[in-house]
C-alpha cells in the first residue's frame, strides 16, 4: 500500500506531529521487516499524529508483539498518552494482546496511568475484554483493584456489566472490594442486570449484599428478569441467612483484604480449610477425616 509523505508540523506546545507516517502504517499491519527498514533509515519511532498517536500506540492496538519489540528496542517512549489519555498499554488490554502487556511491563510502563474523563485503566480495558491472562497479568503487577472509572466505576463493575465470571473472579480473590459502589449501585446491581446466575453465586459467595439500594431506592433483585432463574436466586439468598461459616469466611477475606490469597495460603490448616477460605470450594465444609 502507497503511503504519503509525511506533512511535517508545528501545534502550539504540542510539538512535531504529522499525518499518519510510513512507520504507522507498517506497525498497524504488522510489518515487522519493513518496520525495522524503515528504523535503520531514521525515521523517528516517536513521531505522533495530530491526535497524540505513535507507532507503538498502532503496534499494540492491532496486537502486533514483534512490531512492539522493535519500536522498544529504537527508543519508543513507553507511556506516551494519546488526545484521549490511552497508553500503548491500555491499547494492548483492550486489544487482548499478552504478548504486548508482558513486553510494555518489562520496558517499564506504568500498570496505573492517571485516569481521564476518556479513557480507561489498563485493568477496566482487560475486564472490557474479557481476557482474565492479562486481568491476571496486570493485577499482578501491581494494578489498582479500585480504580475509579468515570464511566464504569471500579473494575469489577465493568467485569460484571460484560459477563466475564473469569474476570470478576480474579479480581475478587485478589482482594477487589465486592460491595464498592457507584451511585450506590454495586457489581450485583450489573450481574442482575446481565442475568448471570454464576456471576450473582460468585458476588455472594465473596460476601456480595443483595440487600443494597442503587440511588433509585432498587436492589439487584429488581433488576432481575421477572421469573427468571437470577430473580429466584436472589429471593433465596435475601430470605436465607448465610451460614455462620460463610460469614466468618467473609470476615476473614475482609480483614484481610488484598493480603487474603497470600496470608490464608501460608496458615497451617488443613488443604479443605484453606481451599474454603480462598473461596475454591463454595460448598459447606465437611468434618475433615
Amino acid at each position: 500500500m502507497e503511503v504519503t509523505a509525511a506533512r511535517r508540523s508545528f501545534l502550539c506546545d504540542i510539538g512535531f506531529w504529522a499525518d499518519r507516517t510510513a512507520l504507522h502504517e507498517a506497525a498497524s499491519h504488522g510489518r515487522a521487516l519493513q518496520l525495522q527498514q524503515l528504523i535503520d533509515s531514521g525515521a523517528s519511532v516517536n513521531m505522533v499524529t495530530v491526535d497524540n498517536i505513535t507507532p507503538l500506540h498502532e503496534a499494540c492496538i492491532q496486537a502486533h508483539p514483534h512490531c512492539a519489540r522493535l519500536l522498544l528496542q529504537a527508543g519508543a517512549q513507553v507511556d506516551v498518552r494519546t488526545i484521549h489519555g490511552s497508553t500503548p498499554l491500555c491499547n494492548a488490554c483492550a486489544s487482548g494482546s499478552l504478548e504486548c502487556a508482558e513486553l510494555l511491563l518489562e520496558h517499564g510502563a506504568k500498570v496505573n496511568p492517571s485516569l481521564t474523563a476518556l479513557t480507561a485503566s489498563p485493568l477496566h480495558e482487560a475486564c472490557i475484554r474479557g481476557n482474565v491472562d492479562i486481568v491476571r497479568l496486570v493485577i499482578a503487577s501491581g494494578a489498582q483493584l479500585e480504580a475509579y472509572d468515570v464511566h464504569f466505576g471500579p473494575p469489577l463493575h465493568i467485569a460484571c456489566a460484560k459477563g466475564h465470571v473469569e474476570c470478576a473472579r480474579e479480581l475478587l480473590h485478589a482482594g477487589a472490594d465486592v460491595n464498592s459502589a457507584k451511585f450506590h449501585e454495586t457489581a450485583l446491581h450489573h450481574a442482575a442486570r446481565v442475568d448471570m446466575t454464576d456471576m450473582m453465586e460468585l458476588l455472594v459467595e465473596f460476601g456480595g449484599n443483595v440487600y443494597a439500594s442503587d440511588n433509585l431506592g432498587r436492589k439487584p433483585v429488581d433488576y432481575a428478569k421477572p421469573g427468571s432463574h437470577c430473580e429466584a436466586c436472589l429471593r433465596f439468598y435475601e430470605s436465607t441467612p448465610l451460614s455462620l461459616q460463610q460469614l466468618c469466611r467473609i470476615s476473614v477475606r475482609t480483614m484481610l483484604g488484598t493480603r487474603a490469597s497470600e496470608v490464608i495460603g501460608q496458615l497451617d490448616i488443613s488443604h479443605r480449610i484453606r481451599r474454603y477460605l480462598q473461596c475454591d470450594h463454595p460448598t459447606l465444609l465437611q468434618t475433615d477425616t
